[in-house]
């Protein structure tokens, strides 16, 4: 089965059997009660618009149209800015006083896979509640269809991404005069979707002209495994070295995760795009951030460097952005690479990490490799047990958490339990019984031993009721 419906969307493979799979029944289904959301959340509104817009994988097409024709069928007006990003289309949402969004895009999975990911009216993903109400209002056979007189209708919008760069542009911490100064070689990975339609205009308007694009067509077929991770950057690691530039930007299919590769050719680590970013940011203006539980303490580290709060959240962004509006957060995201600055919008967006990115590294004069040595090492081990299952996956988390009960606990989104200098978290699947364990601490081979420790303890407690 590779059909999953969660508070955040609907994702799954295309084609094959309905209820399994991503197929047009599940598309209608769950945008029908998304827009039901949306006329619950604006009863007095006579027509509401909604922005979509996708990544390039080869099912985009087939889903825009039928998600643009639900959403027609149940009266609202679709601004359709077509090949996309997810960051400028939650832009567009509030550009064009939108009333929803819709992503069409399976972020970092395998090309086989599309999804939605659903958007406010502020640009921001929607709320648990709400996508709770979503997926239960989705198998509910009683929605009611536009009659033919109140049909919606669907407007192109072709300007999105140029109006996305516009807005980074005008940002006070945008340097494009330090960054036309040094004159920058940069590499790029595209991965061939939509991070080649929005990377080179990018980088142009901040002043570099020596460019050179690895995988720029938009067309949707994957010259390697989308998610970037050091594995599979391979190609744009040898390319920085052979051709002596000074940095490389790798990005997802939609261009909401940010990884960088150094001048000599080494990856400057997922963890730290935020870290690096947030230090720039936090030199010009003090004040709080915000990463999930599974992400490194180095930014906690250079929060507090520069006198402000770091608080961590439960894992995925809508919570990041929940805890950020709490806690007046000036910048903040996830350790995969997801950069969050409010100033421009309340979403993960790889744009604008990389003109701070360039910035900073334009203002200090130095190399990639020489930035990531400012910064204190730690290290990730990621893991995760399969379990039977039989086995309540809360009882082994309530476990840990009384077995390690005289240590700093979080357990606002499974159990983190804090070291000296080093952590572990340990969460459950949504949609699997699998517990995933993540372990820090500043050599690998510390993370590694922490988290077996830890598995240890899991496997200890299960060999334990088996036995009873």
């Amino acid at each position: 089965m590779s059909l999953i419906k969660s508070i955040s969307g609907i994702r799954g493979t295309i084609g094959g059997v309905s209820g399994d799979n991503l197929t047009p029944f599940e598309l209608v289904k769950f945008v029908a009660a998304y827009s039901n959301l949306l006329k619950q959340k604006n009863p007095q509104k006579q027509k509401l618009k909604v922005v979509v817009g996708r990544d390039a994988r080869i099912s985009g097409e087939m889903l825009n149209r039928i998600v643009s024709g639900t959403l027609m069928s149940m009266g609202i007006d679709v601004e359709d800015v077509g090949l996309s990003t997810t960051p400028t289309v939650e832009m567009q949402v509030l550009h064009s006083d939108a009333d929803g969004g819709i992503i069409i895009t399976a972020s970092h999975n395998p090309y086989q896979w599309n999804a939605l990911k659903l958007l406010n009216e502020k640009g921001e993903f929607l709320s648990e509640k709400e996508g709770e109400k979503i997926v239960k209002t989705s198998e509910d056979e009683t929605i009611v269809f536009s009659n033919v007189d109140h049909l919606g209708k669907v407007y192109q919008q072709n300007d999105a991404i140029e109006n996305h760069i516009q807005k980074i542009l005008e940002l006070k911490l945008v340097n494009v005069e330090a960054i036309r100064k040094r004159n920058f070689k940069v590499v790029i990975d595209c991965v061939n979707s939509t991070g080649g339609l929005a990377l080179p205009p990018l980088l142009k308007s901040l002043g570099v002209n020596d460019i050179h694009v690895l995988y720029g067509e938009p067309t949707g077929k994957f010259p390697h495994n989308p998610e970037p991770l050091p594995e599979h950057l391979h190609e744009i690691c040898n390319t920085i070295k052979n051709t002596k530039a000074d940095v490389g930007f790798v990005v997802d299919p939609d261009v909401d995760r940010l990884a960088i590769i150094q001048e000599d050719g080494t990856t400057f680590g997922e963890e730290y795009t935020l870290v690096a970013v947030a230090d720039y940011v936090l030199q010009n203006t003090v004040g709080n951030t915000v990463s999930n539980l599974s992400s490194s303490k180095a930014l906690s580290v250079v929060t507090e460097k520069h006198g402000g709060n770091y608080v961590a959240s439960a894992v995925g962004e809508v919570n990041v952005v929940e805890k950020m509006k709490e806690t007046h957060a000036i910048i903040g995201g996830e350790g995969n690479g997801g950069v969050i600055y409010p100033e421009l919008h309340y979403g993960r967006d790889a744009l604008v990490g990389i003109a701070l990115f360039l910035s900073y590294l334009a203002k200090l004069n130095i190399s990639c490799s020489q930035l990531r040595n400012k910064f204190p090492n730690y290290f990730i081990s990621k893991n995760k047990i399969e379990l039977n299952e039989k086995i309540d996956v809360d009882n082994i988390l309530l476990y840990i958490k009384d077995k390690y009960k005289n240590n700093p606990l979080i357990d606002i989104d499974g159990v983190r339990i804090d070291f000296d200098d080093e952590w572990v978290h340990l969460r459950k699947s949504n949609t699997e019984p699998i517990i995933r364990i993540y372990a820090e601490s500043k050599s690998e081979k510390k993370a590694n031993e922490l988290a077996q420790r830890i598995i240890k303890d899991v496997e200890m407690y299960v060999d334990t009721i088996k036995i009873n």
